[in-house]
Protein backbone atom coordinates (compact mmCIF):
# COMPACT_ATOMS: atom_id res chain seq x y z
CA UNK A 1 0.00 0.00 0.00
CA UNK A 2 1.48 3.38 -1.10
CA UNK A 3 1.46 5.98 1.68
CA UNK A 4 -0.29 9.20 0.83
CA UNK A 5 1.82 12.28 0.34
CA UNK A 6 1.10 15.58 2.05
CA UNK A 7 -0.05 17.08 -1.26
CA UNK A 8 -2.52 14.26 -1.79
CA UNK A 9 -3.91 14.60 1.71
CA UNK A 10 -4.29 18.37 1.27
CA UNK A 11 -6.08 17.96 -2.06
CA UNK A 12 -8.41 15.38 -0.51
CA UNK A 13 -9.32 17.78 2.32
CA UNK A 14 -10.00 20.63 -0.13
CA UNK A 15 -12.21 18.30 -2.15
CA UNK A 16 -14.16 16.99 0.83
CA UNK A 17 -14.72 20.29 2.65
CA UNK A 18 -17.06 21.97 0.12
CA UNK A 19 -19.14 18.82 -0.10
CA UNK A 20 -19.52 18.71 3.65
CA UNK A 21 -20.37 22.37 3.71
CA UNK A 22 -22.97 21.95 0.97
CA UNK A 23 -24.56 19.02 2.76
CA UNK A 24 -24.61 20.38 6.29
CA UNK A 25 -25.07 24.15 5.91
CA UNK A 26 -28.49 24.00 4.24
CA UNK A 27 -29.76 21.75 7.00
CA UNK A 28 -28.39 24.04 9.68
CA UNK A 29 -29.88 27.09 8.01
CA UNK A 30 -33.22 25.39 7.38
CA UNK A 31 -33.81 23.73 10.73
CA UNK A 32 -34.31 26.88 12.87
CA UNK A 33 -36.90 28.20 10.41
CA UNK A 34 -38.83 24.99 9.83
CA UNK A 35 -40.41 24.54 13.23
CA UNK A 36 -41.61 28.16 13.78
CA UNK A 37 -43.05 28.34 10.26
CA UNK A 38 -44.80 25.03 10.68
CA UNK A 39 -46.13 26.06 14.08
CA UNK A 40 -47.38 29.37 12.67
CA UNK A 41 -49.06 27.52 9.81
CA UNK A 42 -50.96 25.18 12.12
CA UNK A 43 -51.93 28.07 14.40
CA UNK A 44 -53.35 30.06 11.51
CA UNK A 45 -54.96 27.14 9.66
CA UNK A 46 -58.09 26.68 11.85
CA UNK A 47 -58.81 30.43 11.81
CA UNK A 48 -58.43 30.57 8.05
CA UNK A 49 -60.82 27.62 7.76
CA UNK A 50 -63.38 29.33 10.01
CA UNK A 51 -63.23 32.59 8.05
CA UNK A 52 -63.47 30.70 4.75
CA UNK A 53 -66.48 28.68 5.95
CA UNK A 54 -68.08 31.86 7.29
CA UNK A 55 -67.62 33.62 3.93
CA UNK A 56 -68.91 30.63 1.97
CA UNK A 57 -71.98 30.44 4.18
CA UNK A 58 -72.81 34.07 3.42
CA UNK A 59 -72.55 33.60 -0.36
CA UNK A 60 -73.84 30.02 -0.54
CA UNK A 61 -77.53 30.90 -0.64
CA UNK A 62 -78.28 28.39 2.11
CA UNK A 63 -79.25 31.23 4.44
CA UNK A 64 -80.43 34.77 3.96
CA UNK A 65 -77.25 36.85 3.37
CA UNK A 66 -78.76 39.62 5.50
CA UNK A 67 -78.66 37.30 8.51
CA UNK A 68 -74.94 36.48 8.20
CA UNK A 69 -72.62 39.50 7.90
CA UNK A 70 -69.36 38.87 6.09
CA UNK A 71 -65.99 38.92 7.88
CA UNK A 72 -65.22 42.15 5.99
CA UNK A 73 -68.34 43.83 7.38
CA UNK A 74 -67.43 42.78 10.91
CA UNK A 75 -63.87 43.99 10.37
CA UNK A 76 -65.14 47.40 9.21
CA UNK A 77 -67.37 47.64 12.26
CA UNK A 78 -64.41 46.67 14.45
CA UNK A 79 -62.31 49.48 12.99
CA UNK A 80 -65.15 51.96 13.41
CA UNK A 81 -65.74 51.11 17.07
CA UNK A 82 -62.03 51.03 17.80
CA UNK A 83 -61.58 54.46 16.22
CA UNK A 84 -64.26 56.15 18.33
CA UNK A 85 -63.01 54.44 21.52
CA UNK A 86 -66.25 52.60 22.28
CA UNK A 87 -64.97 49.06 21.80
CA UNK A 88 -61.76 49.42 23.88
CA UNK A 89 -63.83 50.83 26.75
CA UNK A 90 -66.32 47.95 26.57
CA UNK A 91 -63.51 45.39 26.44
CA UNK A 92 -61.75 46.96 29.41
CA UNK A 93 -64.89 47.14 31.57
CA UNK A 94 -65.93 43.55 30.83
CA UNK A 95 -62.40 42.28 31.49
CA UNK A 96 -62.30 44.11 34.81
CA UNK A 97 -65.62 42.59 35.87
CA UNK A 98 -64.45 39.11 34.91
CA UNK A 99 -61.15 39.49 36.76
CA UNK A 100 -62.84 40.77 39.92
CA UNK A 101 -65.33 37.90 39.85
CA UNK A 102 -62.61 35.29 39.25
CA UNK A 103 -60.27 36.67 41.92
CA UNK A 104 -63.01 36.83 44.57
CA UNK A 105 -64.33 33.41 43.56
CA UNK A 106 -60.85 31.86 43.69
CA UNK A 107 -60.04 33.36 47.09
CA UNK A 108 -63.06 31.63 48.57
CA UNK A 109 -63.20 28.52 46.34
CA UNK A 110 -59.62 27.37 46.99
CA UNK A 111 -59.87 27.04 50.81
CA UNK A 112 -63.44 25.73 50.57
CA UNK A 113 -62.51 23.09 48.01
CA UNK A 114 -59.42 22.19 50.01
CA UNK A 115 -61.46 21.63 53.19
CA UNK A 116 -64.10 19.61 51.31
CA UNK A 117 -61.47 17.42 49.72
CA UNK A 118 -59.37 16.93 52.85
CA UNK A 119 -62.04 16.50 55.51
CA UNK A 120 -64.52 13.70 54.90
CA UNK A 121 -67.02 14.88 57.51
CA UNK A 122 -67.20 18.40 56.09
CA UNK A 123 -67.62 16.97 52.60
CA UNK A 124 -70.56 14.77 53.63
CA UNK A 125 -72.21 17.79 55.28
CA UNK A 126 -71.61 20.39 52.55
CA UNK A 127 -71.65 18.36 49.32
CA UNK A 128 -75.47 18.45 48.81
CA UNK A 129 -75.52 22.23 49.30
CA UNK A 130 -72.60 22.78 46.92
CA UNK A 131 -74.20 20.68 44.18
CA UNK A 132 -77.60 22.30 44.70
CA UNK A 133 -76.34 25.85 44.22
CA UNK A 134 -73.90 24.82 41.47
CA UNK A 135 -76.83 23.60 39.38
CA UNK A 136 -78.66 26.94 39.58
CA UNK A 137 -78.01 29.10 36.51
CA UNK A 138 -76.73 32.58 37.48
CA UNK A 139 -79.30 34.24 35.21
CA UNK A 140 -82.09 32.81 37.41
CA UNK A 141 -80.69 34.75 40.37
CA UNK A 142 -80.74 38.15 38.68
CA UNK A 143 -84.11 39.26 40.17
CA UNK A 144 -82.92 38.47 43.70
CA UNK A 145 -79.53 40.08 43.08
CA UNK A 146 -81.25 43.27 41.92
CA UNK A 147 -83.40 43.29 45.07
CA UNK A 148 -80.47 42.82 47.44
CA UNK A 149 -77.62 44.60 45.61
CA UNK A 150 -79.38 47.08 43.32
CA UNK A 151 -78.46 47.62 39.68
CA UNK A 152 -74.93 48.95 40.15
CA UNK A 153 -71.56 47.37 39.61
CA UNK A 154 -71.84 45.25 42.78
CA UNK A 155 -74.77 43.28 41.35
CA UNK A 156 -72.81 42.33 38.23
CA UNK A 157 -69.78 41.25 40.26
CA UNK A 158 -71.98 39.14 42.55
CA UNK A 159 -73.32 37.19 39.56
CA UNK A 160 -69.80 36.59 38.24
CA UNK A 161 -68.52 35.68 41.70
CA UNK A 162 -71.33 33.15 42.06
CA UNK A 163 -70.40 31.50 38.76
CA UNK A 164 -66.69 31.44 39.58
CA UNK A 165 -67.01 30.18 43.14
CA UNK A 166 -69.07 27.05 42.55
CA UNK A 167 -67.17 25.97 39.45
CA UNK A 168 -63.85 26.47 41.28
CA UNK A 169 -65.00 24.58 44.39
CA UNK A 170 -65.86 21.47 42.37
CA UNK A 171 -62.48 21.44 40.60
CA UNK A 172 -60.57 21.99 43.85
CA UNK A 173 -62.52 19.33 45.71
CA UNK A 174 -62.04 16.71 43.00
CA UNK A 175 -58.32 17.51 42.76
CA UNK A 176 -57.57 17.57 46.47
CA UNK A 177 -59.53 14.39 47.16
CA UNK A 178 -57.30 12.53 44.69
CA UNK A 179 -54.03 13.47 46.43
CA UNK A 180 -52.57 10.32 47.94
CA UNK A 181 -51.94 10.49 51.72
CA UNK A 182 -48.75 8.51 51.18
CA UNK A 183 -46.85 11.74 50.45
CA UNK A 184 -47.67 13.08 53.90
CA UNK A 185 -46.79 9.77 55.55
CA UNK A 186 -43.42 9.70 53.80
CA UNK A 187 -42.73 13.29 54.85
CA UNK A 188 -43.56 12.50 58.47
CA UNK A 189 -41.33 9.43 58.32
CA UNK A 190 -38.48 11.66 57.16
CA UNK A 191 -39.04 13.94 60.15
CA UNK A 192 -40.85 16.86 58.49
CA UNK A 193 -42.85 19.17 60.71
CA UNK A 194 -46.46 20.14 60.02
CA UNK A 195 -45.34 23.48 58.61
CA UNK A 196 -42.81 21.84 56.30
CA UNK A 197 -45.39 19.32 55.15
CA UNK A 198 -47.80 22.11 54.29
CA UNK A 199 -45.18 24.20 52.44
CA UNK A 200 -43.30 21.45 50.65
CA UNK A 201 -45.93 18.75 50.13
CA UNK A 202 -49.48 20.07 50.28
CA UNK A 203 -48.95 23.39 48.50
CA UNK A 204 -47.01 21.93 45.51
CA UNK A 205 -49.54 19.12 45.12
CA UNK A 206 -52.43 21.60 45.33
CA UNK A 207 -50.99 24.14 42.87
CA UNK A 208 -51.98 22.24 39.69
CA UNK A 209 -55.57 22.01 40.91
CA UNK A 210 -55.63 25.71 41.84
CA UNK A 211 -54.47 26.73 38.36
CA UNK A 212 -56.96 24.34 36.76
CA UNK A 213 -59.74 25.79 38.92
CA UNK A 214 -58.83 29.32 37.79
CA UNK A 215 -58.92 28.25 34.13
CA UNK A 216 -62.34 26.66 34.57
CA UNK A 217 -63.59 29.72 36.45
CA UNK A 218 -62.46 32.02 33.64
CA UNK A 219 -64.40 30.02 31.08
CA UNK A 220 -67.56 29.92 33.19
CA UNK A 221 -67.37 33.61 34.12
CA UNK A 222 -66.91 34.74 30.53
CA UNK A 223 -69.90 32.58 29.61
CA UNK A 224 -71.90 34.31 32.37
CA UNK A 225 -70.78 37.83 31.45
CA UNK A 226 -73.67 38.61 29.12
CA UNK A 227 -76.17 37.50 31.76
CA UNK A 228 -74.54 39.68 34.41
CA UNK A 229 -74.63 42.71 32.11
CA UNK A 230 -78.38 42.33 31.73
CA UNK A 231 -78.52 44.27 35.00
CA UNK A 232 -78.84 47.81 33.59
CA UNK A 233 -75.31 47.83 32.15
CA UNK A 234 -74.37 50.83 30.00
CA UNK A 235 -70.92 49.56 29.05
CA UNK A 236 -69.32 46.20 28.47
CA UNK A 237 -69.28 43.61 25.72
CA UNK A 238 -72.45 41.96 27.00
CA UNK A 239 -74.26 45.29 27.04
CA UNK A 240 -72.97 46.01 23.54
CA UNK A 241 -74.37 42.70 22.28
CA UNK A 242 -77.74 43.28 23.94
CA UNK A 243 -78.04 46.84 22.61
CA UNK A 244 -77.11 45.65 19.12
CA UNK A 245 -79.76 42.93 19.27
CA UNK A 246 -82.41 45.58 19.95
CA UNK A 247 -81.52 47.30 16.65
CA UNK A 248 -80.77 44.09 14.70
CA UNK A 249 -77.11 45.08 14.23
CA UNK A 250 -75.79 41.61 13.51
CA UNK A 251 -72.26 42.74 12.69
CA UNK A 252 -71.91 44.24 16.19
CA UNK A 253 -73.32 41.06 17.73
CA UNK A 254 -70.75 38.99 15.84
CA UNK A 255 -68.02 41.42 16.86
CA UNK A 256 -68.96 41.24 20.53
CA UNK A 257 -68.97 37.44 20.48
CA UNK A 258 -65.57 37.36 18.76
CA UNK A 259 -64.08 39.83 21.26
CA UNK A 260 -65.31 37.77 24.21
CA UNK A 261 -63.84 34.61 22.72
CA UNK A 262 -60.48 36.20 21.87
CA UNK A 263 -60.02 37.84 25.28
CA UNK A 264 -60.95 34.59 27.02
CA UNK A 265 -58.50 32.70 24.77
CA UNK A 266 -55.71 35.18 25.53
CA UNK A 267 -56.29 34.91 29.28
CA UNK A 268 -56.32 31.12 29.05
CA UNK A 269 -53.02 31.15 27.12
CA UNK A 270 -51.46 33.33 29.82
CA UNK A 271 -52.64 30.89 32.49
CA UNK A 272 -51.21 27.98 30.51
CA UNK A 273 -47.84 29.73 30.37
CA UNK A 274 -48.00 30.34 34.11
CA UNK A 275 -48.83 26.67 34.63
CA UNK A 276 -45.84 25.62 32.54
CA UNK A 277 -43.62 27.97 34.55
CA UNK A 278 -44.69 26.76 37.99
CA UNK A 279 -45.47 23.13 37.15
CA UNK A 280 -42.37 22.25 35.15
CA UNK A 281 -41.63 19.56 37.77
CA UNK A 282 -44.63 17.57 36.58
CA UNK A 283 -44.30 14.78 34.04
CA UNK A 284 -46.55 15.65 31.11
CA UNK A 285 -47.25 14.14 27.74
CA UNK A 286 -45.45 16.22 25.12
CA UNK A 287 -47.76 18.20 22.87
Amino acid sequence: MVPETDDAICRQRQTDQPAATLNVAPRLNHMPCANPLRKLFFLALPWVCVVAAWTLLHYSGLVNPGLVPTPAQVARRFWELMSNGKLPLDMLISTQRVLVGVVLGTLLAVPTGFILGWNRSVHVFADPLINFFRALPPIALIPLVVVYFGIGEAAKVVILFYAAFFSGVIVMYEGISQISPIYIRVARTLGATDGEIFRRVIVPLSLPHILTAVRVELGVVWATLVASELIAAQNGLGAMIQNASSFFQLDIIYLGIICIGLIALLMDLILRKVSQRFLNWQDRIAA
